[in-house]
């Protein structure tokens, strides 16, 4: 009985959404090209005989903390290509973040905190439009193959250099749902001597919740389960996982500012013990467009 109800709410399901389909074609023509973000975060702590204080036993952090200073930056560049049935994506992508801790009478620390070049290029084929369904959306088929390096490598370990290509279907260009995919993943792995093979299967998301004028919730992330590789490595992930979830409140014009949690967690396949990173922060964000699509309808 329980699985009789189960198929009618799936096919009911079904039902609604095929009737508020139709063929798709985009309201965007040409070229457009958006700098979606640029940001940088910069913190700087400078404290003076801390070790005077510390011996002493004062209870003040700001008088016995190590000094260190925070450095971290993000742009995002999209280039785009729209015609009526489908539209062409580039994307570059720059992270980088440091921190360096200054103890007293002890060497400096220094600690990446980000570091990522990612630079993808991406096909999507408009198929159907959902006009009221959760705000309305595209559908369609895409393709992807990207590049993702480093700007400087790890201890003792070379630069990354992974070429990763996609093929799937997703749902896009929503009032609220602005990404939601599936699909199969191939990556060429270069970072190593051999290079190495892997297949993956891949699923993200992005959401976009206005909230008010000038303030709305962001929140995008991906989950990557790796399938198979060609030659196995101690440094070989089973799973990898992202989320993040901002705030965006516009300051003025192209300027905002961002509170934001980003948890990032994997499990490697030849060891136990899950990695996990939390960073919460506050970013000074700019964005504009330097030439937008021309508007068909």
């Amino acid at each position: 009985m329980k699985f009789k109800i189960r198929f009618m709410l799936i096919i009911s399901a079904v039902f609604i959404l095929l009737t508020q389909l139709s063929f798709a074609e985009g309201s965007k023509e040409g070229w457009q090209l958006e700098l979606k973000k640029i940001a940088l975060n910069f913190t700087s702590t400078e404290v003076q005989n801390a070790e005077i204080y510390k011996t002493a036993g004062v209870s003040n952090a700001r008088l016995t903390s190590d000094s260190q200073t925070l450095i971290q930056g993000t742009l995002n560049f999209a280039a785009d290509y729209f015609v009526p049935k489908s539209f062409w994506s580039n994307t570059l992508l720059m992270e980088y973040g440091k921190t360096y801790i200054r103890p007293v009478g002890k060497d400096e620390v220094i600690n990446e905190s980000a570091d990522k070049i990612l630079l993808t290029t991406d096909y999507t084929y408009r198929l159907w439009t959902v006009k009221k369904f959760l705000g309305g959306f595209e559908a369609g088929p895409f393709a992807n193959i990207g590049y993702e390096t480093e700007f400087s490598p790890r201890d003792n370990t070379p630069l990354k250099k992974i070429v990763r290509t996609m093929i799937g279907a997703k749902l896009f260009e929503g009032k609220y749902l602005k990404s939601l995919y599936a699909a199969a993943v191939g990556e060429a792995d270069y970072t190593y001597e051999p290079e190495t093979s892997r297949f993956a299967l891949e699923t993200g998301f992005k959401l976009e919740n206005p909230i008010r004028e000038g303030l709305k919730v962001v929140s995008f992330g991906y989950y990557r389960n790796y399938l198979s590789e060609s030659t196995e490595r101690i440094t070989d992930l089973q799973y990898e996982l992202e989320l993040d979830v901002r705030l965006d409140v516009i300051l003025y014009k192209n300027l905002s500012l961002a509170p934001f949690i980003n948890y990032y967690t994997a499990q490697a396949k030849h060891f136990s013990g899950r990695g996990e990173n939390l960073y919460t922060g506050l970013s000074l964000t700019f964005s504009t467009f330097f030439k937008k699509a021309k508007e068909t309808e």
